[in-house]
């Protein structure tokens, strides 16, 4: 309480919450380029080309925040949750990344349907991070709707596994015998796109460990 009033009293660092939603939207960009890509056809190395570009940005607005973290007398909040979790949304750029290293090098140019779906959950979790991270300038008005959102990225993520699952299943019953490596390579796909979402349930955790230490 003592804590809460004291922040009211002292001029606020503003700018970490800017970077923060810069951020989320280039990742927000990111999973639309990775869905569009996962959609095949012929601009699937624009998408790429695209989601390269976003990450090199991201890593950029990240250094950012944590040279800002160390240059700020005030910050919004405890200086380590503010390094984790801009670390943690910026793993779920790097994670898109890595999935488009796997598709370039093995030059897959079509994808499952299981694999286009779990695009699209990438795309829901980063919309709803990109509505949460505004979200913290103001904790204890959004508290309730940063718990909501955090259940719904928990709910995506689980959608995600049984897709995963099914994906794997699915690949084995088609290639299993008769092509292993279009198994393996499948099977390396739908592991990346699991950990994409994975990564933004991560960003999750730590929007709802913030709220509980300063709500």
């Amino acid at each position: 309480m003592m804590f809460g009033l004291f922040r009211k009293l002292l001029p606020r660092e503003d700018r970490f919450f800017d970077l923060f939603a810069e951020h989320s939207r280039v990742v927000m960009g990111a999973a639309e380029a990775l869905n569009a890509l996962l959609a095949g056809g012929p601009d699937i190395e624009s998408h790429c080309d695209r989601i390269v570009a976003l990450e090199n940005e991201a890593d950029e607005i990240t250094r950012e925040v944590l040279l800002a973290v160390r240059r700020s007398f005030i910050t919004p909040f405890d200086r380590s949750n503010i390094k984790d979790l801009i670390q943690s949304m910026d793993d779920a750029i790097d994670m898109m990344h890595k999935t488009v290293k796997t598709i370039r090098l093995y030059e897959q140019k079509t994808f499952d349907p299981g694999m286009r779906e779990m695009g699209a959950a990438v795309v829901e979790a980063a919309h709803l991070i990109a509505e949460a991270i505004p979200l913290l300038n103001w904790i204890g008005a959004n508290a309730h709707r940063l718990s909501a959102i955090g259940e719904e990225v928990t709910r995506v993520e689980g959608r995600s596994d049984e897709l995963h699952d099914q994906g794997l299943k699915d690949l084995f019953q088609r290639y299993g015998a008769s092509d292993p490596m279009a198994y393996m390579i499948g099977r390396e796909i739908y592991g990346e796109l699991e950990k994409v979402v994975d990564r933004f349930e991560d960003v999750a955790n730590e929007i709802s460990g913030i709220v509980i230490e300063n709500v």
